[in-house]
């Protein structure tokens, strides 16, 4: 499809100096800030009038229209109002609770004799010894391999190289099939997690879409990027590029980062438009700003965005598509995960947008997808320890050290 006209250069180019705001625009006094030039080293004047906003570049005082620079000026106001201030979400302690009585009295007990060594505890309370379900309990393999598993996959290693690997490295015979229900059942672990986690995001938000091949077919997958932390805030696969796909990916935006933006920067396609203006209109707050971009060039594009659909694209290409509809969701969640969470970004110094957006959960080096999967099954128990009304509920499953056995 050919990009319709860019219709909103002015607004672009005061954009593209909103996004280097530091360097570009100074305050002066409460009534009057320097912009610079992007095509010389010199400053143009702002000034807020009670008449109006004035400037002395050639564009106001000759032809009378409102300018980049005014417009930069009242962007960059507007972000620095809308802001919320710095702050970081640190994971909660973890809190180790009885699996039969819901105490916290509870001690260390040694470890359990087993193929890995797990923590034993014992509750003062019931007197009963239990282990904590830390995600792999009843699995027969190392939690570092299922873990080395998972990173070769989403680094775009296939199932049957992964498979190949683990003999050769590890003397560990396994079918490509068992590696796909670890990705599965472990991304959902993860998933259930990190969903309760607000990003602290910008003001600047990027879409595109992309095309993606699901079982032999062509289906669209949408991307919602932050600008400043490079965080995939959401993602949405739809049939067709209809207002309503646009939409429900700006409808899951809004309700994980829990805030509108600003601006949204987006290609030529139409859909965006009516999407934006229906999704983000409202009458309590300004109205956000739709960027509509007729190519990548200039001081405004989408190459965020594009960046991530090359990594996909790579990612895909290996997989020679996505296996039917049910799963490509799943993988791609997984995708997710893996990008805001475990892989560092170059333009980030070396942090993850994760941690770019303020969302702390300790995953300093190391096994990243061991840790994340712990605090997930770590969550997930301790929201099913209690019921809606209060009571103690059994969780799905529990090693009692007395019996032996596993209680589901």
């Amino acid at each position: 499809m050919k990009p319709i006209e860019n219709q909103y250069p002015r607004e672009q180019r005061a954009l593209g100096i909103v996004a280097e705001a530091d360097e570009m625009i100074k305050w002066i006094t409460p009534s009057s800030w320097g912009v610079k030039s992007k095509s010389g080293d010199f400053w143009y004047l702002v000034n807020k009038e009670p008449s109006g906003w004035k400037c002395n570049c050639p564009d106001f005082v000759y032809r009378k229209i409102k300018c980049k620079h005014i417009l930069a000026v009242k962007y960059w106001l507007r972000m620095k109002r809308e802001l919320p201030k710095k702050s970081e979400i640190t994971q909660p302690k973890e809190e180790v609770r009885c699996r039969f009585c819901n105490s916290t009295n509870v001690v260390k007990h040694g470890f359990r004799k087993a193929k890995v060594r797990v923590q034993r505890y014992r509750c003062k309370d019931c007197k009963r010894k239990f282990v904590v379900d830390k995600g792999f309990a009843g699995m027969k393999n190392d939690p570092k391999i299922i873990t080395l598993s998972l990173d070769l996959y989403f680094k775009g290693i296939s199932l049957r190289k992964i498979v190949d690997h683990l003999k050769q490295f590890h003397g560990i015979e396994i079918s490509h099939m068992a590696i796909h229900k670890w990705i599965r059942k472990y991304v959902q672990v993860i998933k259930r997690h990190v969903d309760k986690l607000t990003p602290n995001v910008s003001e600047i938000w990027h879409s595109d879409e992309m095309a993606l091949n699901v079982k032999g077919g062509w289906k669209w997958l949408w991307n919602l990027i932050d600008h400043k932390s490079k965080f995939l805030i959401a993602s949405n696969i739809s049939e067709n590029r209809a207002i309503g796909d646009a939409r429900k990916l700006f409808e899951r935006g809004k309700k994980i980062a829990k805030k509108h933006p600003a601006f949204i920067v987006t290609d030529g396609l139409p859909t965006y438009k009516d999407a934006c203006r229906r999704e983000f209109y409202t009458r309590m707050a300004e109205k956000t700003e739709h960027v509509s971009l007729a190519n990548i060039t200039g001081f405004v594009n989408n190459n965020i965005v594009e960046r991530l659909h090359g990594t996909i694209r790579e990612r895909n290409k290996v997989m020679r598509g996505l296996g039917n509809n049910g799963s490509a969701p799943e993988i791609l969640e997984g995708f997710k995960i893996y990008y805001n969470f475990i892989r560092p970004h170059m333009g980030l110094n070396g942090r993850t947008p994760a941690e770019a957006a303020g969302i702390n959960l300790g995953l300093n080096g190391g096994n990243r997808w061991l840790e994340l999967i712990r605090k997930g099954a770590n969550h997930n128990n301790s929201n099913n320890q209690i019921s809606d009304g209060g009571e103690s509920m059994k969780p799905s499953v529990i090693f009692d050290e007395d019996t032996g056995r596993m209680d589901k």
